[in-house]
């Protein structure tokens, strides 16, 4: 099974009237007004998936301030996966830091959504190293098995819409606060996945994974040889960040690893990921 693990949808009304949501979300905002953005639906989606030969997505809305567009974003995806319950897994968007977070989890788990994200930590205004700010989603989070997907960014290199100050420092003290708790770092994890060759960082974060979304605009073919390099290929997720990208961006790079390490990229690890305890 062929699986992208990090795929946008939008509700329509808010593709149509993006620029009135976008007044009071400054992150939302600067990416809506990049000229990379698209807008997808539900049934993009499954064009998608249709056309490029992969079997399910995991999907979810932007991860706003206000948890009230949360909740609607959330009501969608809700939607999206009752009307393509063999095509879509549903995670769920939070405000992690407010009084909101446990009931709205806890309503999204009921209608079938079984993960978190993906979460912005400076677009949605929390630190992601204070304990006291997101204690709350961590201890939900682990409790209930749900797997949280945490918007990461090298921090060097070209600037780009939506790439943040977020130090890959912060990253690696909010994974070892957390170390039950199983966590994707997307976009390879702003390069923290290379820091793995250390020997206390690979234990604190045996229970991190990495998803492939944006590869084409950051990195080459290189990136999949270092991570087979580094014994790291069952810790890598496929995913695209559509509509920003198609899968058949991917594919040619892909192309540099044996067909068994390929395999478990495209959809043998989402599968994991999807069924997994954490490791203590």
């Amino acid at each position: 099974m062929r699986i992208d693990f990090h795929v946008h949808v939008t509700p329509p009304e808010i593709i149509k009237n993006w620029e009135r949501f976008a007044e009071k979300e400054p992150y939302f905002a600067l990416l809506s007004r990049s000229p990379h953005n698209k807008f997808a639906c539900a049934e993009d989606v499954i064009a998608m998936l249709g056309e490029s030969g992969f079997d399910r997505a995991v999907v979810f809305g932007f991860a706003f301030r206000d948890p009230g567009l949360c909740r609607l974003v959330n009501d969608y995806v809700i939607d999206s996966i009752k009307r393509f319950p063999a095509e879509l897994i549903g995670f769920i968007s939070v405000a992690p830091h407010t009084a909101e977070l446990e009931k709205e989890i806890d309503r999204c788990q009921a209608a079938g959504l079984t993960g978190i994200g993906e979460i912005f930590p400076e677009g949605q205004g929390f630190i992601i190293d204070n304990e006291k700010e997101t204690r709350a989603l961590a201890g939900i989070c682990t409790e209930r098995q749900l797997p949280v997907i945490i918007h990461t960014n090298e921090t060097v290199g070209h600037y780009y819409a939506g790439k943040t100050a977020v130090s890959l420092e912060q990253i690696e003290r909010f994974v070892e606060q957390n170390q039950e708790l199983t966590m994707v770092l997307a976009h390879w994890g702003g390069g923290l996945m290379f820091y793995e060759t250390m020997p206390k960082l690979r234990k604190k974060f045996r229970n991190v994974y990495y998803d492939t979304s944006a590869t084409p605009f950051l990195y080459d073919a290189g990136i999949y040889r270092t991570a087979l390099a580094l014994g790291l290929c069952d810790k890598v997720l496929f995913g695209t960040d559509f509509p920003l990208l198609p899968p058949s961006r991917y594919m040619p790079s892909l192309d540099v690893l044996p067909q068994p390490e390929r395999d478990i990229i495209l959809g043998g690890n989402a599968e994991q990921v999807l069924a997994r305890k954490t490791t203590v």
